[in-house]
């Protein structure tokens, strides 16, 4: 956990299982980290790993099984992807929009830019 960054510890660890989630580690149906082990593995307070994990409940990401654990729902992919991308579009995209006004970048020049880098040829390295 980054103790300086501007989000709170426990919208950390929130993002933390939903990136988990995103990257299918976790799946629907898979129990994950009791509270306390993941204080333990994070170095935090379980009550922050409490707050995190009944944030991740109200969104339908997790269900809390009494005496079991928290397991990952059927929905939380979709869940996800749905409230992250109402975020970039509401949040990051018109910053986004706006340094390209500010910096005279127009769509054509991110298409050139990603069309040339495509047919740069790429440096070899050892694995390729």
């Amino acid at each position: 956990m980054e103790f300086s960054d501007p989000k709170g510890i426990y919208q950390q660890i929130a993002d933390r299982v939903q990136e988990q989630i995103l990257q299918s580690i976790w799946t629907a149906g898979d129990q994950i980290p009791s509270v306390r082990e993941m204080a333990v593995e994070l170095g935090v307070n379980p009550n922050t790993v409490a707050r995190s994990y009944q944030v991740l409940v109200e969104r339908r990401i997790l269900a809390n099984q009494r005496g079991r654990g928290f397991f990952v729902t059927e929905e939380a992919v979709s869940s996800i992807i749905h409230t992250l991308r109402n975020e970039f579009l509401d949040k990051d995209l018109p910053k986004i929009i706006k340094t390209m006004q500010l910096l005279g970048i127009g769509p054509e020049d991110i298409a050139n830019h990603f069309h040339d880098n495509e047919t740069q040829p790429r440096e070899k390295t050892d694995e390729t």
